[in-house]
């Protein structure tokens, strides 16, 4: 049994991947992904812990079924949660649809939601603050994955704000070991 105590980011990458010396950095959410990894660098206790860092990188021309999608599938298997960067560049890619499948409908892994176009937990909600505004529940359809599988897991939906990520970061609630139950949820501000 694998020891769960990664954070598996995931985030979409243009593909196919760009061929440029800056490859998935020159992707926007991939630099969201980055700016957790920044705030970890800066802060030893920022409690994100890579998943991407338990097994060795791979190029981005690496095939597919050999060497991609076995990776992402091991490096799951490593993690608690998912860390999903879900913005208005987001696409539908392989990918992104693999990761979200086998990490909710296989691994049943909580979902940690970030809206980077999003700054407060009052930008996600409803003017009376209980529920998430409609402009952010249609961003699901960037991904049905994700939209018709997180009913089977709990999803925290958070702006994309340091303070309320290292909350959900370290909320028991959305960890595979110690989830609570399925549903959408959020920070009232």
């Amino acid at each position: 049994m694998a020891y769960r105590n990664g954070n598996y980011s995931a985030f979409y990458v243009t593909e196919p991947f760009n061929p440029s010396a800056l490859g998935a950095h020159a992707t926007r959410d991939f630099f969201y992904y980055n700016q957790l990894r920044m705030w970890k660098g800066q802060d030893s206790v920022f409690p994100f812990n890579d998943s991407h860092d338990k097994t060795y990188n791979v190029r981005d021309g690496s095939d597919w079924e050999t060497t991609l999608k076995p990776r992402l599938r091991e490096r799951l298997r490593n993690s608690k949660n998912i860390v999903l960067f879900l913005s208005s560049t987001t696409a539908n890619s392989r990918a992104l649809r693999e990761e979200i499948d086998y990490g909710i409908n296989d691994q049943g892994l909580p979902v940690i939601v970030v809206y980077p176009e999003y700054a407060s937990e009052s930008d996600l909600l409803t003017a009376d603050n209980q529920a998430l505004k409609q402009a952010v529940k249609n961003l699901w359809d960037k991904l049905p994955i994700f939209r018709d599988s997180m009913s089977s897991v709990p999803t925290l939906h958070v702006p994309n704000k340091k303070s309320v990520i290292e909350k959900a970061l370290n909320n028991a609630k959305f960890m595979v070991g110690t989830k609570g139950d399925s549903g959408v949820f959020f920070y009232k501000p």
